[in-house]
Order: C-alpha cells, then structure tokens, then sequence
C-alpha cells in the first residue's frame, strides 16, 4: 500500500522549493541568451521567459496599435501615411516596452551585475529618438517642446540613477507623478498623441530604471520526488546494531 503524504510536508516542501528558486533570482543571477534569432528575443525580452510574459508582450503592443489606429481614424485627424505608421509604431513600442521592462526575466537581465549606470543612461537617451520623431511629424519642428520634455527625461533618469538602491523606486515613482501633471497641464499635446508622454516617462522611468527583485514561478514539485522526500523525513536511515 502506497504511503499517504501529510499535507503539511508536501506544502513545506513546494514553500522550500518556490524559496529557493527566489534566492536564486534575487542574487543577481540569470539565464544566458542563446544563439541565433532567438538568442537576439533573450537579448530583447530577457533569457528565460516565461509563456506567459512573452504572451503579455505579444497581446498588450497588438491591442494598443489597434487602438491607436482605430481613434485616429474614427477622429479624421487627416495625417498622412507616414504618421499613421509612427503613431501605431510607437504606441507599439511604449506599451510592449512598459510590459517587458517589468517582467522578472527582463529585470534580471537589465540588471545583472554587468550592467552599470552608464548603459541605463545610454538606453534611456537612445529614446529621445521618440522625441524627436513626434516633433518633427506632429509638432512642425518645435524646438522648445524638444528641448523641454528631453531635458526633463535626462534629468529625471540621472536623479534615479545616482539614487542608492534602496530609494531608486520611490524616486522614480514621484518624479513620474510631477512629470505626468506637468505634462497634463504644461505642455501642448499632438492631437491623437494625448498619451505618447505619460506612457513614455512610464516606460523609462518607472519601467526600466528601479531595479526589483526578480521573482520566477515556484517550480513545480512532482509527486514521487514529494513522496521520497518525506519518506526520507519520516524514516531516517536506520543506524547500525
């Protein structure tokens, strides 16, 4: 007859399992990418993602193009093609970046060891890109507005950078709050793009920049590694007459 296993042991040891895999994640470590074009999605998205953030990343950017189409359209805002493709284009990368930038597999690899102040600092500025693009397409090249809303960027990025560990999130987080009503009631908004600048500071400021401990899945326990384990508990070896 098949020995029961108390519920209690078989919950002390999936707890014991799903700790360890959190101490694993939260020593820095992480998966290696691996070759070819999928070592190039583990660079993008982070090694080791699970099914379900890649699914988060995938669905979340698809839905906000749709809608950022289907609004401009319904509005008849009169842009032409090439404002069409940059707005969707761009709604496709703020909110997919904003969702894979605070997964777990994307925050262990943003973060591991190797990554210093600087390359945070250099990914930040490679978005004022973004900047750019939407004042020269929907602000007719005003220059003020650039200037503005990039200089708020670099230094609200340097403030949470330089900030000790433990005080980068909630820096972060009020430095986002002050640059959203800023932008709300300070800074003249393209019309169909009301909301390129909140999902923009959120994608680097709050998304990217606060480094977080990077939880995984509790693994799974199979029954039988369960059961020998408790066994082992129950009926210690049996020491020599």
């Amino acid at each position: 007859m098949k020995p029961s296993i108390p519920s209690t042991q078989t919950s002390m040891l999936a707890t014991s399992a799903a700790h360890e895999q959190r101490v694993r994640c939260a020593d820095g470590s992480h998966d290696e990418p691996r070759t070819g074009f999928k070592g190039a999605l583990d660079r993008l998205v982070g090694p080791g993602a699970t099914g379900a953030e890649l699914a988060l990343q995938g669905v979340i950017p698809v839905l906000a193009m749709a809608c950022v189409l289907g609004d401009t359209l319904r509005a008849g805002l009169g842009w032409t093609p090439t404002q069409y493709v940059v707005a969707t284009l761009l709604a496709f990368d703020l909110s997919g970046g904003i969702v894979t930038n605070a997964t777990s597999s994307a925050k262990r690899w943003y973060h591991r060891p190797s990554q210093k102040a600087r390359h945070h600092f250099a990914f930040v500025a490679l978005h004022l890109l973004h900047l750019a693009l939407v004042c020269w397409l929907f602000l007719d090249g005003d220059g003020r507005w650039f200037l503005t809303t990039g200089g708020a960027l670099m230094l609200s990025a340097t403030l949470v950078i330089v900030s000790p560990l433990y005080l980068k999130r909630p820096v972060a987080y009020t430095l986002y709050a002050c640059l959203l009503v800023a932008t709300i009631y300070g800074l003249a908004f393209p019309k169909g793009l009301e909301w390129f600048l909140p999902l923009f500071y959120l994608k680097l400021l709050v998304s990217h920049l606060p480094p977080e401990t990077p939880f995984r899945p509790a693994p799974q326990v199979p029954e039988s590694t369960v059961g020998l384990q408790a066994g082992v508990r129950a009926n210690p070896s049996d020491s020599s007459d």
